[in-house]
């Protein structure tokens, strides 16, 4: 009977003793698992700090290869507006020729009809886009006959709507009171009058736009196509200002998008 009790009273205190043992590894437990949450936690917060570095890197990397890519397309456009025009006059009135006519007739021409899906425009609406370097007379039906064309040099490039206000086949050039001096400070004497002609910067057609001293019009600086080298006039070979002459009527409108 003592055995019994004996024994009993042991495996009660055993239990006693085990109890605080179990508590204890059960904190232990719940430490670890509150640790790696914590772990877990701090290795997702650099990660996302990682990835917003990285994210910060590739947008710098896009902003300064936008900015290389302006200044390249800066350094073409100025290119452009140089070629072949040694001087200012170069490109007003071309280089000399053997033959005062040469280059007036020419019938090099530098249009194709496209396709045209910008529906807001009514056909014979004439839109100039300067950055492409483009003329478009819209034909209707989704065509439009596409020109290239010479624009404003740096500093003289505009944009706006207006209308075709007149026409003139072979018409003089008087150039403006301000292009005169202006050009004369630079020490460069232009003419206050040049009868229509081969030998006109005009070429052999001009559609005057309304409200402004601007130009559609022909040249006989044919390698001035393609750049900024105008005063603000719209510049088109001359084969292609006779077929746009053909086609634009006194009134049409002219949007003109820099």
């Amino acid at each position: 009977m003592m055995h019994k009790l004996l024994t009993a009273m042991f495996f009660v205190l055993l239990t006693f003793s085990i109890a605080p043992v179990q508590a204890y590894a059960a904190v232990n437990a719940a430490q670890d698992e509150a640790l790696l949450i914590q772990k877990k936690k701090k290795l997702a917060a650099l990660k996302a700090a990682e990835e917003k570095k990285k994210a910060a890197r590739a947008a710098e990397a896009a902003k300064l290869k936008a900015a290389k890519l302006k200044a390249e397309k800066l350094k073409a456009t100025r290119t452009a507006a140089r070629r072949d025009c040694g001087t200012f006059m170069q490109c007003l009135f071309g280089k000399p020729r053997r033959s005062s006519s040469a280059g007036s007739d020419s019938k090099r021409s530098m249009r194709k009809q496209v396709a045209w899906d910008e529906t807001k425009y009514a056909p014979g609406t004439v839109i100039v886009k300067t950055p492409e370097r483009a003329l478009y007379y819209i034909m209707g039906d989704g065509e439009a006959m596409r020109y290239a064309i010479g624009v404003g040099r740096e500093g003289f490039q505009w944009s706006g709507n207006s209308r075709i206000v007149a026409k003139a086949e072979w018409p003089d050039w008087r150039p403006p009171e301000t292009m005169i001096k202006r050009e004369a400070a630079k020490g460069v004497i232009l003419p206050p009058f040049v009868k229509g002609g081969p030998g006109n910067p005009l070429g052999a057609r001009a559609m005057y736009i309304g409200g402004t001293i601007y130009r559609v019009h022909g040249t006989n600086a044919e390698s001035s196509i393609g750049g900024a080298v105008s005063s603000g006039c719209i510049r088109m070979m001359n084969a292609d200002v006779i077929d746009l002459y053909g086609r634009v009527k006194v009134g049409s409108p002219i949007y003109v998008y820099q």
